[in-house]
């Protein structure tokens, strides 16, 4: 009961219902916009109308807005009263809503007229006004009557309320490509439909019509609505190709992905969708069923291109229809996958070189451009190989931006970009000196494949866009010679057969060709066609001309120094040091586009090589192109051994590191010209000091420091006004002031850098095996995990202190066949994809590896860095090899063939008794020694004239010694390649000092006082230095003997005995 005087609770609620009906609802408007979905935010509460103030309204507060007085959905919410200043109370402050509320009073607020507010801080929306977009009544649902969707009932849009760009804004929203044209639709006349108020004036950028601007149009009658023709696609992809950039012509059309059928579909076509899927240009149009029959929808149409620098926007198609296609009607293509790079002010195959970065086209400057880079861009563009860089007739006046990259290619890459890129320090050029290229063209019918360059490997002949095989039973050099001629690539050197591993399958273009040597094409020689044949059946055919002979230096820790070897016939071999000084390594220097030689290095200082000596005796005058043009001995012919290879340190040679402090902490310098110089910090980001940590290996997070932290340096100032942007994993990349050793205007301006990260540690247990990063053998820093056995796995390789494993982007048999071979696990049984044996971690060291499959170790293979992020460890590479011994297989450099797994304690009969009948057998030969010696003392002490014992003691010693070093050279071989056998010089013997360790001669240049060793990747350096400031290469993997071990190795002393060590036994 109440207690009295008061009222009770039943009474009070009754009381306070009947105040809020007297008083009527709360209730919501949008006043002073375009319409009624529009506006500044009103509230009606207690018969007052007051405005809404929030100094932080949200989308989510607005939607609650639009969708309470049925507006559709919250385009805008808007402050600061841009609808202009209210009048009255303000009802609600700090409204916080979560967007599912039914009213605006049910969001989270201070209070019914709780804070009094400024009326310049009332707030707006602006909804959509309608929930939904789409065209009715055309032959497809990308072109009809436009039609938005007005609370529950469709509006009609009068042809006079839209435009071309509110057009363009609607096919982009339903997903139906451009806007083709806009009609005026059917008459009205006295059709009772709901018009749609409101006058869309988009810019065309917007994504959704909800988005555009619109003016209120009071009318109830329209003359004729509106009728809108898309396009008719929202995008294209490739499928059931073998890689992203090849497959069938997938379209999608009103939401859904469906086969192209186009009964026109052609290559220029073809060539429009390569570029706007950024794969570069279309190579083919293949046939066949290859690409399989999709699982979708059809659609039918003409695929119409007007203009070859046109987009897929620009080329729509017509006459969709869902109709079955007919075989062979579907549209496919092969792009090639290599984007980036056009010719231009030419034709399809001649022009100006363009490349584009970041979303600009810039050209090159000619300067910095070669042939072999420009035969990379000519395969790149499906338009053969380079025939010349020089054009000048088709220079003018360019306005944009020139490119100062330099590409060093070796000739095997597929795309521009797989070669070697430096930016850094090179000088720019004006638009009359930018580079140009003339290629062969595309009508290219003959190509030899798998070889080391364009002029020697498999030969091949192009029928009908495929690829076919060339067979011969009787193939000789006057066949090779009309291959040779043809490619333009000298002369014929070599008319070979492929072995049986290497022989192809599947379509035959020629067989039994015959030639007599005058043709100046193959086809024209006598041959037969058209024959399928199965594999190892006939006679794949190989050719090596001339113009395959190439240059590389190896086992530095860059593209600029190491040991000097050429491709000649088919095979890399070294240059003996006989008379080699610093006008040979300038020839060297300058062919290889490394500037010119700091110093030309004698007795194998970048370690031995293996296999051929090519030359001897080299006398280059310095002027020559090639340094197989300069005077010497004929190829092949020489008096040399390995430990005489000869080596060059270039100009171009660079290297960076961080001093005085660790190695991720330290003034920055770099090393260029042969000399150690400081950076400096003029327009230094922070984005290009964490490109220098990540450069070094030491995370992408940086801090530059200053007030000489670090120091001061006292060399030259190499560099300034470094500028590095998000796509550069390497400083080389990244765009600075030419190369000046006076750069800074003082040494405050040198570069301090601290990186927040720090090199990986490797715990003990990974060194047991591998204890650093140069002396280990190639063996070595070859491993598989994860497999049943050592023999099958995931393959990971050692570099800069860890293992790491190989994308499996290009990773086929041929590749997994060398691993195999190198870990001594017979043959490749298959090569393995996508993290087969599960995934790894850390780095990832490599990808697009590209092994033939018949060299000796991986690190013959030519392969990338991997420094982007275009790989993760979802595909990691693996292999499964036979596990059997190959008794045909040479062994890896430096190990000896894996025995199979045996229980060491167990011997069979037969061993056991061969091991008496030798012991018994040494026995007997010892006894019968000792009666000769006997016998031949006795014959010297009757005959003066002549000494029989002084000649048995002298061959006794010669005996022996030549015993001990070959057990001493067994020993001493533990990762080193086990010695080949060469037959001994007719003058061995007479020039017993022809071996010895030679002085660098006159003509070596100053390295300023620095330290050899740590500069030039000298074998010997340390980890610490190595790592820190050099950035990774291939060559970098080679195992190298350090120069204090080859100097206290007994097995690779100068005793005077050595030319007798090679004959091995």
């Amino acid at each position: 009961m109440a207690t009295k005087g008061h009222l009770s609770a039943p009474v009070l609620w009754l009381l306070l219902l009947s105040i809020q009906v007297s008083l009527g609802a709360d209730e919501l408007r949008l006043s002073n916009g375009t319409g009624p979905c529009s506006g500044r935010v009103e509230v009606k509460h207690e018969e007052q109308w007051g405005t809404v103030c929030d100094g932080d309204w949200t989308i989510e507060d607005a939607e609650v807005v639009c969708k309470q007085l049925q507006c559709g959905s919250a385009v805008k919410a808007l402050n600061r009263a841009p609808f202009g200043e209210g009048t009255g109370p303000t009802w609600l402050y700090r409204v916080d809503c979560r967007g599912d509320e039914s009213a605006l009073w049910n969001c989270t607020h201070t209070g019914w007229g709780a804070f009094t507010c400024p009326h310049y801080f009332d707030i707006g929306v602006i909804c959509s006004g309608f929930s939904g977009v789409r065209l009715t009544g055309g032959d497809t649902a990308c072109s009809g009557n436009l039609k938005v969707k007005q609370e529950e009932t469709w509006a009609t849009v009068c042809f006079s309320h839209i435009d071309f760009k509110t057009a363009s804004v609607i096919c982009n929203e339903l997903e139906c490509g451009q806007a083709v044209d806009i009609l005026r639709g059917t008459h009205f006349g006295d059709r009772h439909e709901l018009i749609w108020q409101e006058e869309f004036h988009c810019v065309g950028n917007e994504t959704h019509l909800a988005h555009c601007p619109r003016n209120l149009h009071h009318t109830n009658t329209c003359s004729h609505d509106a009728t809108v023709v898309c396009s008719g696609y929202g995008g294209y992809r490739l499928a059931n190709g073998s890689t992203t950039c090849s497959g069938r012509v997938e379209l999608l059309h009103g939401g859904t992905w469906g086969t192209l059928c186009d009964y026109l579909w052609d290559l220029p076509a073809a060539n429009i969708l390569c570029q706007q899927l950024d794969c570069g240009v279309a190579l083919l149009i293949p046939s066949g069923q290859s690409l399989g029959k999709g699982n979708g929808s059809v659609w039918n149409g003409t695929f119409s291109c007007k203009k070859n620098d046109s987009l897929l926007r620009d080329c729509p198609v017509t006459a969709l229809g869902h109709d079955k296609c007919p075989a062979g009607k579907d549209a496919r293509v092969v792009c090639s996958g290599c984007a980036g790079g056009r010719l231009v002010n030419g034709t399809t195959c001649s022009g100006i070189v363009e490349i584009c970065h970041e979303g600009t086209w810039g050209r090159l400057c000619h300067s910095h451009w070669n042939l072999q880079a420009a035969s990379i861009l000519c395969r790149q563009l499906n338009c053969g190989y380079a025939k010349s860089i020089q054009m000048e007739d088709h220079l003018a006046d360019w306005n944009g931006p020139i490119w100062r990259d330099a590409f060093h290619c070796e000739g095997t890459e597929s795309c521009l970009w797989d070669c070697a890129q430096v930016t850094l320090g090179n000088p720019t050029c004006s638009a009359k000196e930018a580079a140009t290229v003339i290629c062969s063209g595309p009508a290219e019918s003959l190509r030899l494949s798998g070889g080391e360059s364009r002029c020697d490997g498999r030969v091949e002949i192009s029928l009908h866009g495929l690829w076919s095989r060339v067979l011969d039973d009787d193939w000789d050099i006057k066949d090779a010679q009309v291959v040779c001629r043809q490619l333009q690539c000298g002369t014929a050197e070599k008319a070979y057969y492929l072995p049986k591993s290497e022989r192809g399958m599947g379509l035959v273009g020629l067989r039994s060709v015959q030639c007599t040597g005058n043709e100046t094409q193959l086809m024209l020689c006598k041959t037969y066609q058209y024959q399928t044949v199965p594999t190892g059946v006939s006679e794949d055919v190989g050719v090596i001309c001339s113009g395959s002979r190439q240059i590389r230096l190896v086992n530095g820790t860059k593209r600029c120094a190491g040991r000097v070897e050429l491709y000649h016939d088919g095979i890399w071999g070294t240059v003996c040091d006989d008379n080699w000084d610093l006008s040979d390594a300038n020839v060297v220097c300058k062919q290889l586009g490394c500037g010119h030689a700091i110093k030309a290095f004698v007795s194998a200082y970048y370690g031995k090589g293996s296999g051929q000596i090519w030359l001897d005796d080299v006398n280059c005058t310095g002027a020559e192109s090639d340094l197989w043009a300069c005077p010497s001995r004929a190829w092949g012919q020489h008096n040399c051994q390995h430990k005489e290879d000869a080596g060059v340190l270039c100009s171009d040679f660079l290297a960076l590191r961080l001093v005085n402090g660790n190695d991720c902490a330290g003034r920055l310098e770099v090393f260029y010209n042969g000399t150690w110089g400081s950076v400096c910090s003029n327009r230094m980001t922070q984005l290009t000091a964490g490109t220098v940590c990540k450069h070094l290996g030491c995370g992408d997070g940086a801090e530059i420091a200053e007030d000489f932290k670090y120091g001061r340096g006292s060399g030259p100032t190499w560099l300034d006004h470094i500028e590095c942007t998000e796509q550069h994993s390497s400083l080389w990349q990244c765009q600075s002031d030419p190369w000046d050793p006076q750069s800074c205007d003082n040494r405050a301006e040198e570069t301090h850098i601290s990186c927040t990260g720090r090199k990986e540690a490797t715990s003990p247990a990974t060194f047991t095996k591998c204890p650093n990063s140069t002396r280990c053998s190639d063996r070595e820093k070859l491993r598989v995990i994860g497999g049943e056995d050592e023999c099958s796995g995931r393959v990971e390789i050692w570099h800069q202190g860890s293992w790491g494993t190989i994308c499996d982007d290009t990773w086929d048999v041929a590749d997994a066949t060398v691993v195999c071979r190198q870990l001594g696990c017979g043959s490749a049984v298959s090569a393995l994809s996508e993290a087969a044996f599960g995934e790894g971690t850390g780095p990832i060291w490599l990808e697009k590896v590209h092994c033939k499959g018949t060299e000796l170790s991986l690190w013959d293979c030519p392969a990338k860095s991997l420094f982007g992020k275009s790989c993760d460890h979802k595909e990691d590479a693996a292999v499964n090899c036979s596990g059997t011994i190959e008794t045909t297989a040479l062994p890896t450099r430096a190990d000896p063939p894996r025995r199979p797994a045996t229980d060491s304690t167990r011997f069979s009969m037969p061993v056991i008794l061969c091991i008496i009948l030798g012991t018994l057998l040494c026995l007997v030969l010892a006894i019968l020694a000792r009666q000769i010696q006997r016998a031949r003392a006795q014959q010297r002490d009757s005959r003066l004239s002549y000494d029989p014992f002084s000649e048995a003691v002298y061959e006794e010693i010669d005996y022996n010694l030549m015993r001990e070093k070959q057990v001493v050279t067994f020993l001493s071989a533990n990762t080193r390649t086990v010695p080949e056998i060469f037959p001994l010089p007719e003058n061995a013997l007479e020039n017993e000092y022809d071996d010895a360790t030679e002085a660098p001669g006159p003509k070596d240049a100053s390295l300023y006082g620095q330290n050899e060793q740590e500069i030039i990747g000298n074998p010997g350096e340390s980890d610490r230095n190595k790592d820190s400031q050099t950035d990774w290469s291939p060559s970098m993997f080679r195992n190298r003997t350090p120069e204090a071990e080859r100097s206290s190795s007994p097995a690779l002393e100068d005793t005077g005995y050595d030319d007798i060590e090679e004959l091995g036994c």
